[in-house]
């Protein structure tokens, strides 16, 4: 099998969106893409960079979009991609398919996500730029409903900006991944289930709470 680092040498190139390097690179595993998670994992194993390359390209723009949503700024989130790969390339031997390989990498990053947040401080965590709506229990587009005429409506939406990302950065490990995983990322509650490793259910108990205490912590701010 390949080395974690001729790969992962090959990853920093592809975390750049306009290197040309990155797209020589997708041109050699074109021939992969009609296979499946399984077959791509199963080939890796042999050896096939090829394989393992389009088993990276299938999911690294997800990946880096949940490490940017879970850690707030592109350069954090680039090492946590790294990682996360590295981690995936050392245990990929070990894989027993026991669950979707999505479900496994997913899991993956909201380890390295919350292990990276501990040790860099816990107040640097998703940049929301959102109101959230007390009616649906979801975040909504616009900071705040300010004029175009009011001088100081930066000001506010900022202030706010930094008083929603501190009542997220409160929440408990489990709340705040799982409404991060909701409504940034957009999985279903099954999906969280299988990431998180626990029921439906309880999802929903996370989401609650999650959406009850955000609501509480920012009800003055709906006025």
């Amino acid at each position: 099998m390949v080395t974690v680092v001729e790969t992962a040498r090959k990853l920093e190139s592809r975390t750049e969106p306009d290197c040309q390097e990155g797209d020589m690179e997708f041109d050699s595993v074109k021939g992969h893409a009609d296979l499946d998670d399984h077959a791509l994992i199963l080939r890796a194993r042999g050896g096939d960079i090829g394989a393992l390359e389009k088993l990276v390209y299938r999911y690294d723009e997800k990946v880096l979009s949940m490490a940017v949503s879970f850690v707030g700024n592109v350069d954090d989130a680039k090492d946590v991609y790294q990682e996360v790969f590295i981690r995936v390339f050392k245990a990929l031997p070990k894989f027993e398919f026991r669950s979707r390989f999505s479900t496994y990498l997913y899991r993956i990053v909201t380890n390295v996500c919350l292990t990276h947040r501990t040790k860099h401080g816990k107040n640097r965590f998703v940049p929301i730029e959102e109101d959230f709506s007390e009616d649906t229990g979801t975040v909504r587009n616009g900071v705040l409903p300010v004029a175009p005429d009011q001088t100081d409506a930066l000001a506010i939406n900022n202030e706010l900006s930094a008083r929603i990302r501190t009542a997220v950065g409160a929440l408990s490990p489990r709340q705040r991944t799982v409404f991060v995983l909701r409504h940034h990322e957009g999985f279903k509650l099954r999906e969280i289930a299988g990431i998180i490793e626990c029921t439906e259910g309880a999802v929903k108990k996370y989401l609650f709470d999650a959406t009850r205490r955000l609501r509480e912590q920012l009800k003055d701010t709906s006025s």
